[in-house]
């Protein structure tokens, strides 16, 4: 299960309305070994396209490092769809590097009638993607 503070959601859901009709994409990082999401980090969509999102390798770098020294890891790694559903796509899947991290998917299309989006987490270990429940909450 993912839980996220209201503000991490709110940020979240924001940049993906933001950076629409593009995807948009970023990190939330926490303390090393706690699982704990704290650090809202929106990244460029070096892409920049619709359907696909990708992290500018320099500025990837740069955030990895940063992290390290702040004895830091990716918790939630999260972009946007913006015609589709909030879930992985096969691309989504083989780019998944991070078995620990929470893979947040944002809708900004109306695919089910729930809203003008859908806010969704996955686990992705070695290509198998496991959707789990996310609870928001107002602080840790």
């Amino acid at each position: 299960m993912l839980t996220i503070t209201q503000a991490l959601y709110d940020q979240i859901v924001a940049h993906a309305r933001e950076d629409h009709p593009d995807e948009a994409c970023g990190v939330v990082a926490g303390p090393v070994g706690e699982g704990r999401p704290e650090r809202f980090i929106p990244m460029l969509n070096a892409a920049r396209s619709p359907t696909f999102y990708e992290f500018d390798s320099q500025d990837l770098l740069k955030l990895y490092r940063e992290m390290d020294d702040r004895d830091e890891e990716p918790v939630v790694i999260y972009h946007s769809h913006t015609a589709t559903e909030a879930h992985p796509s096969r691309t989504d899947i083989s780019y998944a590097n991070e078995p620990g991290a929470h893979y947040v998917l944002v809708s900004t299309a109306d695919t089910d009638g729930a809203g003008e989006f859908q806010f969704r987490s996955f686990r992705i270990v070695e290509g198998e993607v496991t959707e789990e429940e996310v609870k928001v909450v107002e602080a840790y």
